[in-house]
């Protein structure tokens, strides 16, 4: 151990080495620089991270939710709040964005909820607000990503998410359908990253 300590610093110090045995065997007329600008040359100082037009990007963190939104040309760029969600074994199970909805309909806000592939679609989903009654709702469609079911909230729905401390999301494996899979999406921080989140276009 201490053997490959030792050549890993003098990895890094035979630059600065051969620096230091350069410029004392070179003339003070001579510009003792030259092999440093050639190593500052091959050195990459890296770049602000900024996402371009069309690139999805996190903005913030508000409690357990995240900002979730797209760059776009003027600069509004709408933002969704999202959920990645694990089971015990703190393996990512459930994923969910929610947006708000414009005035007018029965939903005042959606939501895009994804889940593994091997669920049992028959089965549908289900979602529990703290001990509130449980709904199911039905999965839409699957891709490679996973099967996906899109969801609405009423407004008593959604002033019961802004009061709670936490969700159970439940589905039912394909291979075991005797069994039922539950995570639990909380509901830290839902109040004030919904206020952020962006209302849905109907064009």
């Amino acid at each position: 151990m201490r053997t490959t300590l030792l050549a890993i610093y003098l990895f890094f110090m035979m630059p600065i080495a051969l620096l230091a045995q350069t410029s004392e065997s070179e003339s003070n007329d001579t510009a003792p620089t030259s092999e440093a600008s050639d190593i500052q040359d091959q050195l990459s100082m890296g770049e602000d991270a900024t996402p371009t037009v069309g690139q999805t990007y996190i903005s913030e963190t508000i409690g357990d939710w995240k900002m979730r939104c797209i760059k776009t040309e003027d600069g509004n760029d709408p933002c969704q709040m999202y959920q990645l969600m694990s089971n015990e074994e703190d393996t990512p199970i459930a994923e969910i964005a929610i947006f708000r909805l414009p005035e007018g309909g029965r939903a005042v806000a959606g939501a895009t909820i994804i889940v593994p592939l091997e669920t049992s679609l028959p089965q549908k989903l289900t979602i529990q607000v703290d001990t509130s009654k449980p709904r199911q709702y039905p999965f839409s469609f699957c891709s490679q990503v996973g099967c996906y079911s899109t969801v609405g909230f009423v407004s008593t729905e959604v002033d019961a998410l802004k009061k709670g401390s936490a969700a159970a999301l439940s589905i039912v494996p394909a291979l075991a359908p005797d069994q039922t899979v539950k995570v639990i999406m909380s509901l830290n921080g839902f109040t004030a990253a919904y206020e952020k989140t962006t209302i849905a276009d109907n064009k």
